[in-house]
């Protein structure tokens, strides 16, 4: 039971994760912070749930944007501010996003 009160495991669960998160995948070898989400790049018509930028670098240009989906992430090491704002935002992009498919 101790166990449990000293994990720091944050749960990733299904929806989109906040502005702010650091998670970590197998993508690039190292974390990652996401800045934007359901994003698509400017020269392709797909649309990812994230770009993110190296951590602890930060965004420094276009080359260092990473498009990755939910499902790509492996830990999430911090997650991001969750506002009422943020929770009825990721909400509307549930919405919106998920009538297209």
């Amino acid at each position: 039971m101790a166990k449990d009160f000293n994990s720091l495991e944050i749960e990733i669960g299904e929806e989109l994760l906040p502005i702010g998160s650091v998670v970590e995948t197998e993508i690039v070898p190292q974390a990652l912070m996401i800045y934007g989400r359901k994003q698509q790049k400017a020269d392709k018509k797909t649309v990812w749930d994230y770009v993110a930028c190296p951590y602890p670098q930060g965004h420094i240009g276009e080359e260092t944007n990473v498009f990755l989906n939910h499902s790509q992430i492996g830990r999430a090491v911090f997650k991001g501010l969750e506002t009422e704002g943020e929770k009825a935002l990721r909400q509307q992009l549930n919405a919106l996003f998920n009538k297209s498919r």
